[in-house]
């Protein structure tokens, strides 16, 4: 298992630097001025030059490929002080540190994720099981039909609809906000309920559907018969020898959301108009502000390639008819 750990780090370490190089000479190598998109507009010729100089674009690329993969490990100097580890440059727009602003958006997504992933893991793939166990009950005809048609919804079409209802409408509640939970628990808590429980619904739809049909195949595998003959209990048979095969492919799309949610949870965050990472990329878009698109662009890869680890780790640990060699 060591050695899968190992191997696999290193390999994502690899893949890393390369989408890091991709990600350099798309934006840097590109045919767009560089030194032009930072200045922005009314840019006089000297003060062009001096940004150039500041940026190191009057360096040759391969120069400029290890200033900017270095500084990730090591730090880099700009006009506007020390970038420190691990530096991603510094925002055309704003003049802040790539790094030190992602890191600023980063526990809005951080809430999404993680209160949306604990709703639709326990609601989802619960409501799955039981409707799998009990399988041709009214539980099951509910949690089926149920899950088809807010698999049909989308959060920019449910998202609107809560607002309307609970914000504009009732006044129940007040429009959603990202509060630091250090500062005040209660409203972070009101303040990011809504468009956790929107992104949740959507997903939870996927989980339940996905848990029942994982159930089901696990129920007809050999083993889990073979155990039912020789007079096992039916509750025994489905948490002892079915529960745990059925987690494998509910575990390997877990990591791929999980990991897609971190690098930014565009649509939820533009609906419910919250500061996290999906918002700022889609800023960075719009302002083309490429240090700032490059920075999460690669904090989303590392997140992607992170859970990719911890999935197949997870499955050995699960399932113990997988083995890592």
């Amino acid at each position: 298992m060591l050695q899968f750990i190992i191997r696999r780090t290193v390999g994502a370490l690899v893949t890393l630097f390369l989408i890091g190089a991709a990600t350099f000479f798309l934006f840097v190598a590109a045919p767009s001025d560089y030194a032009s998109l930072a200045c922005g507009k009314d840019c006089s010729p000297q003060r062009l030059a001096d940004i150039r100089e500041a940026l190191g674009l009057n360096l040759p690329i391969a120069q400029q490929f290890w200033d900017f993969m270095s500084g990730i490990v090591t730090g880099r100097d700009f006009p506007q002080g020390h970038c420190d580890a691990p530096c991603l440059g510094v925002s055309f727009f704003s003049g802040d540190m790539v790094w030190d602003t992602i890191m600023d958006r980063f526990p809005t997504t951080l809430t999404l994720t993680v209160g949306g992933a604990i709703v639709f893991l326990i609601v989802g793939v619960g409501t799955g099981m039981l409707a799998a166990y009990r399988r041709g009950s009214l539980l099951d005809k509910v949690a089926t039909g149920g899950s088809m048609v807010l698999s049909s919804f989308q959060i920019y079409f449910l998202g609107p609809i809560v607002l309307l209802i609970f914000v504009y409408s009732s006044g129940i509640m007040e429009n959603p906000k990202y509060v630091p939970i250090t500062e005040d628990p209660a409203g972070w808590f009101i303040g990011m309920l809504m468009p956790v429980l929107v992104m949740a619904t959507i997903f939870t739809a996927q989980y339940t559907r996905m848990a029942r049909s994982s159930m089901i195949e696990q129920l007809a595998e050999e083993h889990v018969r073979t155990a039912r003959a020789k007079g096992m209990g039916r509750k025994y048979v489905f948490f002892r020898y079915a529960w745990r095969g059925s987690l494998i492919p509910i575990v390997t799309v877990l990591g791929m959301d999980i990991s897609g949610m971190l690098g930014g949870a565009v649509v939820t965050e533009i609906t419910f108009s919250l500061q996290g990472i999906g918002r700022l990329a889609v800023n960075g878009a719009v302002t083309k502000d490429l240090p700032l698109t490059m920075g999460v662009m690669l904090f989303g890869a590392f997140f992607i390639l992170l859970f990719n680890i911890l999935t197949d780790i997870a499955y050995a640990y699960i399932d113990p008819r997988v083995r890592l060699s």
